[in-house]
């Protein structure tokens, strides 16, 4: 039900900011600042991006624990999706999401309320094959082919 309801109020509170600043300094102005945002987020993300990327690599060249580091990356992305999204309130969470303390934060926040039920690296065995398994199944007999009639035609050897 939360879902629906966020779903239902981002939509609505970005129209009332579009009017208001809209109302406030115009169209063009309004539209200038969306595209503006979009561009400077593209640009931040890229950077953080980046810098994340680094992270996880260190992680894995380390045998270090990846979780923070491919948490830090998704919330990046996710950051780079909002800001690509036109609005006024998408482009702050988006921002917000790219300072390196709220991200923390938020993967703190995550972390208290998400539980692991089970974690393993490596390959897993696989089932083997006991000699000692029944296979049931059926036959039928198949006669062999007749033998053709007529000589080959040269294209095929028999």
């Amino acid at each position: 039900m939360w879902l629906f309801a966020l779903f239902l109020a981002v939509p609505l509170i970005e129209i009332a900011l579009f009017v208001e600043v809209g109302g406030a300094i115009g169209l063009w102005p309004t539209l200038l600042i969306v595209v503006l945002t979009a561009v400077l987020g593209t640009a931040l993300m890229r950077n953080q991006g980046a810098l994340a990327m680094a992270q996880i690599r260190d992680s894995f060249n380390t045998l270090r624990d990846p979780a923070e580091p491919l948490a830090h990356g998704a919330m990046i992305l996710f950051a780079g999706a909002l800001l690509l999204t036109p609005g006024f309130f998408t482009d702050s969470v988006g921002f917000a999401l790219l300072i390196p303390p709220v991200r923390r934060a938020v993967y703190r926040w995550l972390g208290k309320r998400v539980k692991v039920q089970s974690f393993s690296t490596g390959p897993q065995p696989r089932p083997t094959h006991r000699p000692d398994d029944v296979i049931d199944g059926e036959f039928t007999e198949v006669s062999p082919e007749k033998r053709p009639t007529h000589r080959p035609s040269g294209w095929t050897r028999h």
